[in-house]
């Protein structure tokens, strides 16, 4: 039996690309605003814009229950960016909405944390402290809903005949 390239990206990718995914996860889902703040204090380095930021859809699509017939759930709005460092690491930029700068900073973060130069910096002054605050806002969200949860409980009375 032959592994497909799926397969074998998968198998190859290991610890790498579980990195990555996070650290791409923790950009597209902090608020822009946050993001840009935050990569104020990050020295970027020379890079060269492999495809602009750009804004289209793409179908979002969902499944019955969890694991149901899949179904088209509607069109989302998201705008993707593409650079290269001069060092030659290659970032992308996945954010939903259409903030541009967002996407474009997070495909510059990407390439960075990619580089064992610019690593550190970049997790240090942007990724942890966006994690920190997505964490907290998760909390947040969780403490309010508990605080509505309510209780039942039966109550069993011996009968005896």
């Amino acid at each position: 039996m032959t592994q497909s390239y799926k397969d074998e990206f998968v198998e190859n990718a290991g610890a790498g690309n579980a990195a990555r995914q996070a650290w791409l996860s923790t950009l597209a889902k902090a608020p822009a605003s946050e993001v840009l703040r935050l990569w104020e204090d990050v020295v970027a380095p020379e890079s060269q814009v492999l495809r602009p930021a750009e804004t289209g859809m793409v179908m979002v699509r969902g499944r019955t229950g969890g694991a149901g017939n899949p179904f088209n759930l509607g069109e989302m709005t998201v705008t993707r960016c593409a650079v290269r460092l001069a060092t030659g690491e290659t970032g992308i930029g996945y954010v939903a909405g259409r903030d541009r700068a967002h996407a474009y900073v997070a495909a510059l973060a990407d390439a960075m944390l990619q580089s064992s130069v610019w690593r550190d910096q970049v997790r240090a002054s942007l990724i942890e402290p966006l994690r920190k605050a997505y964490d907290a806002r998760r909390e947040a969200i969780s403490r309010k809903a508990k605080a509505t949860q309510v209780e039942f409980f039966t109550m069993v009375r011996d009968r005896k005949a």
